[in-house]
């Protein structure tokens, strides 16, 4: 991961990843409960991650400056993760993956403009555009207004807002700890935030057959370990605004998927408004 080239096609890889998740949440949610694959993806996520701390070894002691990213950081991770399954068990995997993955980069793009104070008439134009195509994803022009408060609808956009915020931190964070020891750390101690809500009689192995165990390392050793770690090792290096426009490669790769292996519709307010939000991030992100 030493150049641009070779870090663009890993964070490809890693936005398949991401993609195929979103099914392969919705299987897993069938056998246990959220909590408890909260806990198990990052406790796999943090042993996944352990090698390559070890191998640079250069797990330091960390200090407060590092913390005040570390801890935010690790919440936000764990209520993502709370409300990605959540919504991919009450709604429709796809169009979660659609609403989420093309409203995360324009809720990035914002908050990057409150900080630096910056933008133009093209980006303005490109935010409208993706509002509007958020509108479409949620079928508001069909069901009115007040279907945004649809408890599917708001799932998906606390995600897409959480992962806006951990876009952002992760960005900052890494300016001042090791890019292996920030993830290391962030998948700790989001594993021992976890604990408390977890129900180790629930995880009974004899009733976990080899379709939970495919779909569960699908979604936390491939899109987790691999593709979220990724995702933050790249965010700095190539710009958070530009990392979050690389998942202009999921939305339709998750639609997809949700269709052959779920039978979820293809309807075409999702298609529509998904279009509409990858031109909007297009606009924002042309030079």
């Amino acid at each position: 991961m030493t150049n641009n080239k070779n870090l663009h096609i890993l964070m490809a890889l890693a936005m398949f990843s991401w993609a195929i998740a979103w099914t392969n949440a919705k299987i897993v949610n069938e056998y246990l409960s959220f909590y408890n694959l909260i806990f198990l993806r990052f406790l796999i996520g943090t042993i996944s991650i352990y090698p390559f701390v070890y191998k640079k070894n250069n797990l330091e002691i960390i200090t407060f400056n590092n913390l005040i990213f570390i801890i935010p950081c690790s919440i936000i991770f764990y209520i993502y993760n709370l409300f990605f399954f959540m919504g991919t068990h009450y709604g429709h995997a796809g169009k979660g993956a659609v609403l989420v993955t093309t409203l995360n980069p324009i809720i990035t793009f914002i908050i990057m403009i409150c900080i630096n104070k910056q933008i133009n008439m093209k980006q303005i134009f490109g935010i409208i555009l993706g509002f509007i195509g958020g509108l479409f994803i949620m079928n508001i022009f069909n069901e009115g207004f007040l279907y945004i408060f649809n408890i599917n609808n708001i799932f998906f956009l606390i995600c897409a807002i959480t992962w806006g915020i951990n876009t952002v931190i992760t960005n900052y964070a890494q300016q001042n700890i090791n890019t292996y020891q920030f993830i290391f750390y962030c998948y700790i101690v989001t594993t021992i935030i976890s604990l408390p809500f977890i129900n180790i009689i629930e995880i009974n192995y004899m009733n976990l057959d080899f379709r939970f165990y495919a779909n569960f390392l699908l979604v936390s050793l491939g899109a987790m370990s691999f593709g979220t770690s990724i995702y933050i090792y790249a965010t700095p290096k190539i710009g958070p605004i530009k990392a979050s426009a690389f998942i202009f490669s999921v939305p339709f790769i998750a639609l997809g998927t949700a269709n052959l292996f779920l039978n979820e519709p293809l309807s075409y307010n999702i298609i529509i408004g998904g279009i509409l939000s990858l031109l909007a991030i297009y606009l924002i992100n042309k030079n």
